[in-house]
């Protein structure tokens, strides 16, 4: 059970974490899930074609740097709306992938080859943990962690203070591009195929967990835990047979939004009665 919670809480601490990183940079990055289909895809098809896992995954991560990057640049320069230009990375994920599955396999659904090599399915349970104490160490020990809140929450201040505050945000797109990247690259080598559709909304559910955990990193982690303890225990509930596979699909949306208005809820709650 412990392994296969772990398993489900990789991938999703890691784009947790990468919507944390947007969303201290002051424009939350809704963008996850299409960096999630690009990494899911992009792992495959060059894990395929130079057979190997390390190269693939270098060339993914560039690859969705680079992506990051320019949409990074695209909304600093244009002044367009961070929202809907990630809802756009979203749309052309989803071409994008099609397109290509279509042009280099012939198909636009499942994708396997008895060529494709093994990989350590923890591999990705490594990442998150090792990322997650270098968030924690740079955010609370270094100068880059003030810096970046303060070019979220304080922007003109931190702008008179000499801090570039658009520059930090490029660099929290760019970051999180790759590490959602990661986090569908991971989906991806955990069973050896690539699956249309295999992200499920989790990277949606990675924006809800930064809410959830009040935009701490300690809190992002233990909401991602949170949705991995739900995920495994739908996935058991539906072997079993008992719920339908609809239901349990719609099991960690269901709660996120639960979660989410109880915390508005607390919130309210807490604010102090005006006289």
């Amino acid at each position: 059970m412990i392994d296969s919670i772990a398993l489900a809480a990789g991938p999703l601490l890691l784009a947790s974490l990468a919507a944390l990183y947007t969303e201290l940079s002051g424009a939350l990055g809704v963008f996850i899930e299409g960096f999630m289909n690009i990494g899911a895809f992009f792992a495959y098809l060059f894990t395929v074609k130079t057979g190997s896992v390390l190269i693939a995954c270098l060339l993914t991560g560039a690859l969705a740097g680079s992506i990051g990057f320019a949409l990074a640049c695209f909304v600093r320069s244009t002044g367009a709306n961070p929202f809907i230009a990630g809802l756009a990375l979203n749309l052309f994920a989803e071409g994008l992938t099609a397109s290509l599955s279509a042009a280099f396999f012939g198909t636009k659904g499942v994708l396997r080859s008895p060529d494709f090599p093994p990989t350590d399915r923890f591999s990705c349970v490594y990442l998150a943990l090792s990322l997650l104490l270098a968030t924690a160490f740079v955010v609370k020990k270094t100068v880059l962690g003030p810096r970046l809140i303060a070019s979220g929450t304080a922007p003109s201040a931190a702008y008179e203070r000499g801090i570039h505050t658009q520059r930090y945000r490029v660099a929290a797109w760019t970051a999180a591009a790759i590490v959602s990247a990661a986090a569908g690259a991971h989906l991806t080598f955990r069973v050896s195929v690539y699956t249309p559709g295999g992200v499920a909304g989790r990277g949606w559910i990675a924006l809800a967990c930064v809410y959830l955990g009040f935009r701490r990193i300690g809190g992002t982690a233990a909401a991602a835990l949170l949705f991995a303890v739900v995920e495994y225990i739908g996935y058991s509930v539906q072997v079993i047979g008992a719920v339908s596979a609809t239901l349990v699909l719609g099991l960690p949306s269901a709660l996120a939004l639960m979660l989410y208005a109880l915390s508005c809820a607390g919130s309210q709650m807490r604010k102090p009665v005006s006289s």
